[in-house]
């Protein structure tokens, strides 16, 4: 098991491409299921702001900021847990195995966003975009996941 700081450091990249991809494919898909591409990543602040949150539309650094922190705090989580528990798997290098690893952990982090978790500390965006684009969301999500592990995790000879 790695000691604390490595296993904050090796969530990082995955972590961050994992918000920043899934955070445009949500704004995308927001955009045109919502008229705004804020929409959605208002959405998730309201776990700060209630139900209004559902309601927003505009930038703003009350909504869309929180909104964006809460979702990269929460990728930050999952791809720290995703590199601990896959890190074997990962440690091979091989695309197919780091893709279906990442796909699962996003599978994973979707049920338990959606199954196991109390409504007001669902991510909310499910209230701007159809379950069709929370897919892709979540899918985006993994490709962020995947290719972080492949930074990790790449041959870094003559360094």
């Amino acid at each position: 098991m790695d000691n604390f700081k490595q296993v904050i450091t090796k969530g990082l990249v995955p972590g961050t491409l994992a918000s920043v991809i899934s955070t445009a494919a949500l704004a995308l898909r927001a955009r045109r299921e919502s008229g705004s591409p804020y929409a959605g990543t208002n959405a998730t602040s309201h776990a700060v702001w209630g139900d209004e949150a559902f309601t927003r539309n505009a930038p703003s650094w009350k909504y869309t900021l929180v909104g964006y922190g809460i979702h990269h705090a929460s990728a930050l989580f999952w791809a720290t847990i995703f590199e601990q528990v896959a890190g074997k798997v990962l440690d091979r290098k091989s695309p197919a195995a780091t893709t279906l690893a990442a796909a699962g952990a996003a599978a994973v982090a979707c049920f338990v966003d959606y199954k196991l978790t109390p409504k007001r500390l669902q991510p909310g965006f499910e209230e701007r975009v159809s379950r069709k684009s929370l897919a892709l969301v979540y899918a985006a999500f993994g490709l962020g996941l995947a290719a972080g592990a492949y930074f990790n995790h790449r041959d870094r000879q003559g360094r």
